[in-house]
């Protein structure tokens, strides 16, 4: 009888973004939107806001900020955490570096 494990083929990857995108591509824009997240989530704790007051701030209704709060990235793109994080002041810059 063979040991199950002994058929496991073990990939390591860069980042977990690279683990479960299906191409380098989808894994850099799952990983931008994770960064603008975080700062986007960083604003509302540091502000002390409710999930209401931070949707007033950031032009969203409450449901929405609450998905972004529980980190649901698959409901936001780019361009909606880049408007999200412009409505609360934040300057957003991208910086591209080879591959």
């Amino acid at each position: 009888m063979t040991d199950p494990t002994d058929e496991l083929e073990i990939q390591t990857f860069a980042s977990v973004w690279d683990a479960i995108a299906d191409t380098p591509a989808e894994a850099a824009n799952l990983k931008l939107r994770s960064e603008l997240m975080h700062q986007i989530v960083a604003v509302v704790t540091e502000q002390g806001w409710t999930q209401r007051d931070a949707a007033a701030h950031c032009g969203v209704t409450q449901p929405r900020m609450n998905d972004l709060l529980r980190g649901r990235i698959s409901r936001f793109s780019l361009d909606a955490l880049v408007n999200i994080a412009t409505a609360l002041g934040l300057r957003v810059q991208v910086r591209l570096e080879a591959a």
